[in-house]
């Protein structure tokens, strides 16, 4: 497939992101065949080069931020500079979209903001991913993962009340909100193409979690009752005699008697047939079902629960999840050979187009390895426009 079919492909972004929420989203422009150009600050880049905190060349191109940052071009410039103001500002007028996740207001501040660029470029689209907002109470606050876990309700729920409430271990929000991100995007391209304008993107990590609840939202406004799918009476994590399983006691006519022949225990159903009295007892359930799948293997139970259709799992970690074939059938693993890192493994796209697979025509940058080349492809671009 040449890069000419991706269907980004024409399509410049100017990239101020660092960190998660912004990478993520840039990344999947990059894999559908935009040209992501990375502004990053002299001497020190993106935050995620310094995620060990040190500045030899391994560390800043260390492998947190290698996932995030492949078919991009790196460009030191120092926005604080008029020469590099400049540098950005005829970047822009060559651009489709500029995308950042700074505080709200910093991208104003620094005179990139919407308002300003779209005089320079009417056709530009402003994407912000923020913390909070643009306006409101908590727009002055710094936006991170585990903050909007905690302000939006994701955190308060636990499986049972017993658990202490906890981070989730993985970066939820900022990807959501980058997912999110791309798709402001995607659509406000779409809809430059009939009216011939651009337009300015927004997405919050708050506004992301809140979406994401759109079940427990509902419940919640209706009937003033806490949806928590991890606390559903017949669902949970049981410990086996050589590991952990998972089981989803759900959508069956009578998911107990089925989990109960599975298990090889008497039919509980008769005696807790609905689930509003499975509720009521599911500390007497769940320990029955405890006892029994503690006496045999996670290969046992999993056989016995998959002959009832019951949905069920292995709990793994994520070495095993990576090396477990289906990961690479999917075409979920990209191994690289990178001029710093050596051999490493990127995860792919989970979004799988027939006719335009996610090729690597970007190693992830070293910091600045493409200034120059970035640079003398404009003076070309803007003496061309010049001379027209």
């Amino acid at each position: 497939m040449s890069e000419k079919t991706m269907p980004l492909n024409g399509i410049r972004v100017i990239d101020f992101t660092q960190v998660m929420l912004g990478p993520c989203a840039t990344q999947t422009l990059g894999d559908l065949g935009a040209d992501v150009i990375k502004v990053e600050r002299p001497g020190a880049g993106d935050l995620s080069r310094g995620f060990y905190g040190k500045h030899t060349e391994e560390a800043m191109n260390n492998a947190v931020f290698a996932s995030l940052n492949r078919n991009k071009r790196s460009v030191e410039i120092d926005t604080k500079s008029a020469e590099g103001r400049q540098q950005v500002l005829d970047l822009v007028k060559t651009a489709d979209v500029v995308v950042d996740n700074f505080r709200a207001g910093v991208m104003d501040r620094l005179g990139f903001g919407y308002a300003a660029l779209s005089k320079l470029n009417p056709r530009i689209i402003c994407a912000s991913g923020t913390g909070f907002g643009s306006s409101g109470p908590y727009a002055h606050k710094g936006g991170q993962d585990v903050l909007a876990q905690a302000m939006t309700g994701v955190m308060e729920k636990t499986q049972d009340p017993s658990i202490p409430k906890s981070i989730y271990p993985t970066t939820l929000c900022d990807y959501s909100a980058g997912m999110h991100l791309v798709q402001g995007i995607l659509a406000a391209l779409l809809m430059r193409d009939k009216t011939g304008h651009g337009q300015k993107v927004e997405v919050s990590l708050y506004d992301s979690m809140i979406a994401m609840q759109m079940q427990e939202a509902a419940q919640w406004s209706k009937h003033r009752e806490v949806l928590n799918w991890a606390a559903m009476p017949l669902t949970g994590v049981f410990d086996t005699a050589d590991g952990a399983i998972v089981i989803v006691g759900a959508f069956k006519a009578n998911p107990l008697q089925d989990i109960c022949t599975a298990l090889e225990i008497e039919d509980l159903s008769p005696e807790y047939p609905t689930l509003d009295v499975q509720r009521q007892h599911k500390p007497f359930l769940q320990q029955r079902f405890r006892d029994a799948i503690a006496e045999n293997t996670s290969a046992y139970w999993l056989e016995r629960l998959e002959e009832q259709d019951l949905l069920c799992a292995p709990v793994r970690s994520l070495g095993e999840a990576l090396a477990d074939p289906q990961t690479k059938i999917n075409g979920m693993l990209h191994e690289v050979q990178h001029p710093v890192l050596g051999d490493i493994t990127l995860t792919g796209s989970p979004v799988h187009l027939s006719d335009a697979p996610v090729l690597i025509r970007h190693l992830p940058p070293r910091l600045g390895e493409h200034t120059e080349e970035v640079l003398q492809e404009l003076a070309v671009l803007l003496a061309q426009e010049a001379a027209e």
